[in-house]
C-alpha cells in the first residue's frame, strides 16, 4: 500500500469502537497529566503499561501514543498560567506565554498554543506518511552490524546532542546497558548480575524500572515544586478569541516550528525538547522585533508549541520503521510493543499493517479531538490546576504499587520500584538524566543481539563494522560526535580556568 492508501486503511482500524474509545481516553488523560505539573507523560505511560497486558496491541499502542501527544497540548496550560512547565517540552513556552498572561492575554496565548500544536501535529503526520514507506524499504538493506552501529549512534546522540554534561549522559547510558544485561543469557543460559535472586533471572522488570524512575522519583521531586505554583486566573471561552493582528502572527511561526520539529523529531536521540528550543531561537533570530521576545511575543508561543508537537509525532518514524526509539518515551513505546510480541522494524509495515497504519490514522483523529475538546474545556483544565498536589501524589503511589504488582504478582517488584524511585531521585539531585538510563536499558539487549549476530557472521572479525558501507557511516558519525563532545569539554574547562 502507498502512504495514503495505508492511511485510509488505518482509519478503518482506528475508527473501530473498541479502539476509538482508548484513543479518546489516551488523549484526554494525556491532556490532564500535561496540565498538572509534576506528573508528565513518562510517569503516566509507565503507570499504564500493566493495563496494556489486557488490551489488543493496536488499542494499547494507540492509547499510550494518545497520552504522549496529548500531554504536549496540556503542558502549555501550566506554563502560560503559572510559569510552571507541565512537561519539559513546554519549558520554553513560559518565556513568552507567562508574560502574555500577566498582560491579560492568557486566553490569546492558550489559543495560539493549541492551534499551533494542532498545525504541528498535522505536519508531523504528513511527514510520517511520506517517510515511513521510504525508510522501511531502505531499512531492508540493513544487516546486523548496521543495526548495532545505528543503535549505538542513537545512544551517543542522546547523550551528547544538547547535553550540558555529556559525561553524565554517558554514565547513565552505560548504567542502563548494564541493567539490560541482568538476567539469563539467551545463548549460554548463564545467569548474569542476578546475585542469587531468582526474581532477577528474567531480568529487571521494565514496568518497575519505568515507574520507579518516572513515577516515584518524579512525585518526590515535585511535591514542593508543584505546591509553589500559586493559583491560576480563571479563563473563560470568550477570552480565547484573539484579535486580527494576533491571528496574523500565528501561522508562519507555527509552520516554521512544525518543519523544525518534524526534522529533529525523526532523528534518534534528539526529541521534542530540543526542537522547541531550536524553534524559539529561530523565531527570535528572524524576527524584526527580537526585543519583544521574553516580554510577550506570540511568535515565542506558536513556534515552540508547533515544534514540540510535530516532533512528538515524527519521533515515531525511527521507532516504527527502524526499531530505534527517538527518545525515552519512544523507548517505553518500544517496550510496550515487545511486551505484546511485536517487533518494530522494516518488516512491521508488511507484517502488521493494521497496527502500523491504525496508529498513524489515530494521530489525526486524536489531534482533531484534542483541538475540539480543549478549546471549550479550557476552563476545566485551568480548574485542575487548583487541585493541591498533596492530594494527588498518594493516589499516584498507590497506583504505582498496584500496577507493578499486577504484572508478575511479585512483592519483590514493589520493593524494587521503591528502591529504583529513591535512586532516581538521587540521580536527579546530582543532575543526572535518568531518561538516558531507560534508553540504554531498552536498547542494550537489542545492541547485544545484533552485535553477537554480526560477529558470528564475520567469525569474530570486528572490522565487519567498517567493511559494510552503512555501518561504516554510523561508526564515523559516532566518532565525530565523540570528538565534538571532547572538544566542547576541553573548551569549557579552559573557560573555567580563565575565569579563576
Amino acid at each position: 500500500m502507498s502512504g495514503w492508501e495505508g492511511f485510509l486503511h488505518g482509519l478503518s482500524v482506528a475508527l473501530q469502537p473498541g479502539v476509538l474509545v482508548y484513543c479518546v481516553f489516551g488523549v484526554v488523560l494525556g491532556t490532564f497529566v500535561g496540565v498538572l505539573p509534576g506528573i508528565g507523560a513518562m510517569a503516566t505511560i509507565s503507570l499504564l503499561l500493566p493495563i496494556t497486558y489486557y488490551l489488543s496491541p493496536e488499542a494499547a499502542l494507540i492509547m499510550l501514543a494518545g497520552v504522549y501527544y496529548g500531554s504536549q497540548y496540556g503542558g502549555a496550560v501550566a506554563s502560560i498560567l503559572l510559569r510552571l512547565p507541565g512537561t519539559p517540552q513546554s519549558a520554553v513556552t513560559t518565556l513568552d506565554g507567562y508574560p502574555l498572561a500577566q498582560q491579560g492575554k492568557a486566553g490569546v496565548a492558550l489559543f495560539a498554543s493549541m492551534t499551533s500544536s494542532f498545525l504541528g501535529s498535522m505536519f508531523g503526520i504528513l511527514v510520517l506518511i511520506m517517510l515511513s514507506g521510504v525508510l522501511s524499504r531502505a531499512a531492508t538493506a540493513f544487516g546486523a552490524a548496521d543495526y548495532a552501529a545505528m543503535m549505538v549512534l542513537g545512544l551517543v546522540a542522546a547523550s551528547t546532542i544538547g547535553a550540558k554534561d555529556p559525561a553524565k549522559g554517558f554514565a547513565m547510558v552505560v548504567l542502563g546497558l548494564i541493567l539490560g544485561c541482568v538476567g539469563t543469557d539467551v545463548n549460554s543460559g548463564a545467569q548474569r548480575f542476578t546475585f542469587g535472586q531468582a526474581e532477577l533471572m528474567d531480568g529487571v522488570n521494565l514496568v518497575a524500572l519505568a515507574m520507579g524512575l518516572f513515577g516515584v522519583a518524579e512525585v518526590i521531586a515535585n511535591i514542593q515544586v508543584a505546591e509553589r505554583g500559586g493559583v491560576p486566573r480563571r479563563v473563560a471561552l470568550r477570552d480565547l478569541m484573539p484579535g486580527r493582528e494576533d491571528i496574523r502572527r500565528i501561522p508562519f511561526p507555527a509552520l516554521r516550528g512544525a518543519s523544525l520539529g518534524s526534522f529533529f523529531g525523526a532523528l534518534p536521540g534528539t526529541g521534542s525538547t530540543i526542537s522547541s528550543f531550536l524553534a524559539y531561537a529561530a523565531e527570535r533570530r528572524i524576527s524584526r522585533r527580537p526585543e519583544k521576545f521574553g516580554h510577550g511575543a506570540i511568535e515565542g508561543v506558536a513556534g515552540p508549541e508547533a515544534a514540540n508537537n510535530a516532533a512528538a509525532i515524527s519521533a515515531f518514524v525511527p521507532t516504527l520503521t527502524l526499531g530505534i526509539p527517538g527518545d525515552p518515551i519512544m523507548a517505553l513505546m518500544l517496550g510496550a510493543l515487545v511486551i505484546h510480541g511485536v517487533q518494530p522494524g522494516p518488516l512491521m509495515l508488511e507484517a502488521r499493517p493494521d497496527m502500523f497504519w491504525g496508529l498513524i490514522a489515530s494521530f489525526g483523529i486524536g489531534n482533531l479531538l484534542l483541538l475540539v475538546l480543549n478549546l471549550p474545556l479550557i476552563g476545566i483544565w485551568v480548574s485542575m490546576l487548583r487541585i493541591p498536589f498533596r492530594w494527588l501524589f498518594p493516589a499516584i503511589l498507590v497506583f504505582v504499587c498496584l500496577g507493578v504488582y499486577s504484572v508478575r504478582g511479585s512483592s519483590f517488584d514493589i520493593f524494587a520500584v521503591a528502591l529504583i524511585g529513591a535512586i532516581g531521585y538521587a540521580l536527579s539531585l546530582a543532575r543526572f538524566n535518568p531518561a538516558l538510563l531507560l534508553l540504554g536499558f531498552v536498547l542494550g539487549p537489542l545492541i547485544e543481539t545484533n552485535l553477537r549476530r554480526a560477529l558470528l557472521i564475520s567469525r569474530g572479525d570486528p572490522l565487519v563494522f567498517l567493511e559494510r558501507p552503512i555501518s561504516a557511516v554510523f561508526v564515523l558519525a559516532i566518532a565525530l560526535l565523540l570528538a565534538m563532545s571532547l572538544v566542547q569539554a576541553i573548551r569549557r574547562k579552559a573557560q573555567r580556568d580563565r575565569q579563576r
